[in-house]
C-alpha cells in the first residue's frame, strides 16, 4: 500500500551557507556520491531525473522526483533550507525528504532515516575537516554472505574495533593488507561506522540489517588518490570478513 514519509532534521554546522550550498549542490561525491548537479534554475534538471522546484542561493533548494523508477518508490523530495548563524560564520541547516514509497513502508522509512542520519553527519565532517578539497570517490559491496542479521558485527570486529570504542575516539584500525589505520572513529552505531583519517572518509554501511549486502564508500582526499585502487584493496578487506564459515 502506498504511504507518504517525512523525514526532517536540523543542525548547525561550522560552515558559512555558501560553504553548506556549494557542498550540497557540487555532485563530486565530497560527502555522498558523485551525481548529476542540479541545473542552476527553477525547472532545472538534477539527479536521477528529478526536478529543481526551488533555487535561492544559498539559502534555498528542493529537487523532486514523480515516477522515481523505483519498485518501492513513487515520489521523493529533497529539500535543504540553509540560514547564517554567528554573523555568517556558522549556517544552520534544516533538511527534509520526503516522498511516498508504494512498498514495504516500515523498512524502508527506517532505513531511509538511519541513512539520513549518517550522510548529514558526514556532511558536516566534510565541510569541518575537508571542504573545499577536491575528492576522489570509491563505492563497493560485499559478498551474499554480508546480508546475514550479524554481518555488520563482523565488520566491527574486523577493523579491530573493541565493543566499547565510542565515537570521537583515536583507533588503530585494521585496513586492507593489515594495513594499520590511524583514525577517528567519528560515528558508531549497530548500523553504520564511520573512520575520519588525515586524508579521507572511509564509512562502512550495516545494509544488512534492511536485507542488502554491507557497503563501503572512501571519499578519499589525498593529491595522489586513485579510485580503482582504493575500490580493489577494499573490496579484497570486505570480501575477507566474510571469506571464512
Amino acid at each position: 500500500m502506498s504511504k507518504e514519509f517525512e523525514i526532517v532534521r536540523e543542525f548547525e554546522v561550522d560552515a558559512p551557507p555558501e560553504e553548506v550550498w556549494e557542498a550540497v549542490t557540487n555532485g563530486t561525491g565530497g560527502y555522498l556520491w558523485p551525481m548529476e548537479a542540479p541545473e542552476p534554475r527553477v525547472g532545472g534538471t538534477a539527479a536521477f531525473g528529478s526536478t529543481v522546484t526551488a533555487w535561492d542561493p544559498p539559502h534555498h533548494l528542493i529537487t523532486r522526483s514523480e515516477n522515481v523508477g523505483f519498485s518501492v518508490q513513487s515520489l521523493n523530495q529533497l529539500e535543504h533550507t540553509i540560514e547564517p548563524r554567528d554573523g555568517g560564520r556558522r549556517a544552520w541547516v534544516r533538511y527534509v525528504h520526503s516522498g511516498i514509497f508504494t512498498d514495504d513502508w516500515d523498512n524502508q522509512y527506517d532505513g531511509a532515516s538511519k541513512h539520513t542520519d549518517f550522510y548529514l553527519h558526514t556532511l558536516r565532517e566534510y565541510l569541518t575537516h575537508f571542504a573545499p578539497r577536491p575528492v576522489t570517490f570509491a563505492s563497493l559491496d560485499g559478498p551474499e554472505r554480508s546480508t546475514a542479521a550479524d554481518a555488520f558485527a563482523a565488520v566491527g570486529r574486523a577493523l579491530g574495533l573493541a565493543d566499547g570504542t565510542a565515537s570521537g575516539e583515536r583507533v588503530r584500525a585494521h585496513g586492507p593488507g593489515g594495513r594499520a589505520l590511524d583514525a577517528v572513529l567519528d560515528y558508531r552505531d549497530p548500523y553504520f561506522i564511520g573512520l575520519r583519517t588525515d586524508h579521507a572518509l572511509i564509512r562502512f554501511f550495516g545494509r544488512n540489517h534492511w536485507g542488502a549486502p554491507v557497503g563501503i564508500s572512501v571519499h578519499d582526499f589525498a593529491p595522489d588518490a586513485d579510485a580503482k585502487a582504493n575500490e580493489l584493496a577494499w573490496q579484497g578487506w570486505l570480501d575477507g570478513v566474510f571469506s571464512q564459515p
